[in-house]
């Protein structure tokens, strides 16, 4: 976590969209009296959103401040690769956003980037990817390997023993059933788990599920 002056660091959640805004409340209290805050867009159509700036990508890069870093509050999870390349390719680093009532057990590791909304619970021996999102009310339970660019939408429940791949979607009130350490629980890279959703199986990549007991509604 940085510990600089407010006005020697900007920091710019990327995105101005609902879960942005959803956001930076948190933002606001992870970096109170560390960093001014504004939104970043590639083409604001407007000067403030709730109270802060709403600056370009190149207002942020040319901004007079000694540090600039970054998270991304953007859904889709290949904008969101996108512009984590671009701005760590530039030299800014990302900051986690974890809001104060995240439960964190024990031995979790967490990758950068990484946005945790309230009441997000990580459980013991978990591995986070990269930029991952959790939405309000969701947990990873125990022995769970969650890939890089993965949303969570509200009140998921990933249960133990489960691997999600890479740029996975899961959907609102999703429910993954448990696997074993012998026969893990799988949701393959860019899978998508519809809302409501309960998995009892494995999910291939790039495969849409939907209902419960889930199963398949589309390739993509």
């Amino acid at each position: 976590m940085i510990s600089i002056q407010h006005g020697d660091t900007l920091f710019g959640p990327i995105g101005a969209g609902g879960f942005a805004r959803e956001v930076m409340p948190v933002a606001a209290k992870v970096l109170k009296n560390k960093a001014k805050l504004a939104f970043v867009e590639t083409d604001p159509a407007r000067a403030t959103v709730n109270g802060y700036d709403l600056i370009s990508e190149d207002a942020f890069a040319a901004a007079d401040h000694v540090s600039k870093i970054f998270n991304i509050a953007v859904t889709d999870s290949k904008v969101r690769e996108n512009f984590a390349r671009k701005y760590i390719a530039l030299g800014y680093a990302s900051e986690p956003l974890i809001a104060a009532s995240v439960t964190i057990y024990d031995d979790i590791e967490i990758g950068e980037g990484a946005i945790l909304c309230a009441n997000t619970v990580l459980t013991s021996n978990a591995r986070i990817g990269r930029f991952f999102h959790a939405n309000l009310n969701s947990y990873v339970a125990h022995d769970c390997i969650i890939g890089d660019y993965v949303t969570f939408a509200p009140n998921v429940a990933c249960n133990g023993n489960v691997h999600i791949g890479n740029h996975a979607y899961i959907g609102t009130g999703a429910i993954i059933k448990q696997g074993s350490k012998d026969t893990l629980r799988r949701i393959g890279k860019g899978a998508i788990v519809g809302m409501g959703a309960v998995v009892t199986k494995d999910v291939a990549p790039y495969t849409t599920v939907v209902g419960n007991p889930a199963r398949v509604l589309e390739n993509h």
